[in-house]
């Protein structure tokens, strides 16, 4: 066997056997943590977003983060609110499906805001004001699965699962965009950002902070600059 035929041989076995190390390697949280840095505002160009909500865990694991707002001004990412301190899933970030009680990784776009409150004053986001009739459907093998309804009958006799949109930790929430375009069944369903039950408690899955602090947020929120939500890993 000549010389340039072993030497190519002996190249694809060490690109074999090193192959694993590196896909091995770029699964550490620094890996991690830069490789969300450089992504988020790629995927927010990609979605047409200037202003980007961006919501940043220790690890996969974490229960809570922190929220910073950003907005594109002139081809330069600029902060314009930080340091928000918010409460994740229970198991932490990267939702795989329904009830799995974590909190979804990647960039999606902020929908309405609703609330059982009157809409704030100053807020550019379309609001409405839910009632005792209004529910967001969370079960699976439903037709309304991921989606608002207003339904005046006996929830519990159409659908399996399904959340009132009249409680006191919605007094004031928007809707994230997980899981729409299209819905998958079984995904996950019902994200929202809104109040939390206190600091460090964990979330069913949302992201949560406090009421001062998310009316501080959605009065900055502006349809015009398309804004959109990231959550991942950063250190």
């Amino acid at each position: 066997m000549n010389h340039a035929i072993c030497r190519r041989i002996m190249k694809s076995v060490m690109c074999l056997l090193l192959s694993p190390v590196l896909v091995l390697g770029s699964f550490t949280p620094e890996a991690a943590s830069a490789g969300f840095a450089a992504s988020w505002p790629y995927k927010a160009g990609k979605l047409g977003a200037s202003q980007m909500v961006v919501v940043t865990a220790s690890s996969s694991r974490s229960t809570t983060g922190v929220l910073t707002l950003r907005e594109n001004r002139d081809g330069s990412w600029k902060t314009v609110l930080s340091g928000i301190p918010v409460t994740l899933g229970a198991s932490g970030i990267g939702k795989t499906k329904e009830g799995d009680k974590r909190t979804p990784s990647g960039v999606f776009r902020l929908g309405e805001a609703f609330g059982s409150a009157a809409g704030p004053e100053g807020l550019k986001l379309p609001y409405s004001k839910v009632g005792s009739r209004d529910y967001w459907i969370d079960d699976p093998g439903a037709a309304e699965y991921n989606q608002r309804v207003t339904f005046t009958r006996d929830p519990g006799s159409r659908w399996a699962s399904y959340e009132r949109l009249l409680h006191p930790l919605y007094k004031y929430a928007v809707v994230v965009r997980y899981n729409d375009e299209p819905v998958v069944p079984g995904k996950g369903s019902a994200i929202f950002l809104h109040i939390w039950r206190g600091a460090g408690q964990p979330t069913a899955g949302c992201i949560a902070m406090s009421e001062s602090n998310l009316l501080k947020l959605m009065k900055l929120l502006d349809p015009e600059l398309s804004p959109a939500i990231a959550i991942g890993i950063a250190k």
